[in-house]
């Protein structure tokens, strides 16, 4: 079974504070569904860009992305 790495992005000035606070709400949600993530947390992809990510197996990412609705999803590479 894959693992897979769901993304929201956030862009401009108050991305890192919006990416951050985004973070807050997923891990509620994940917690409140009982869902098992493999990791969630906050990237900087430029000095405006932003991302908050939850990585889980695939057999979570049709509920969490159709609830959620993530801008895009990746394979995701624990390495």
């Amino acid at each position: 079974m894959r693992n897979l790495k769901l993304i929201w992005d956030f862009k401009g000035p108050e991305a890192e504070r919006t990416a951050a606070h985004h973070l807050i709400h997923l891990d509620d949600y994940l917690k409140n569904e009982k869902v098992t993530s493999i990791a969630t947390g906050v990237e900087q992809v430029s000095d405006n860009h932003h991302i908050a990510y939850v990585a889980l197996k695939e057999t979570f990412m049709p509920s969490v992305r159709d609830a959620l609705k993530p801008h895009r999803g990746q394979l995701w590479n624990d390495i």
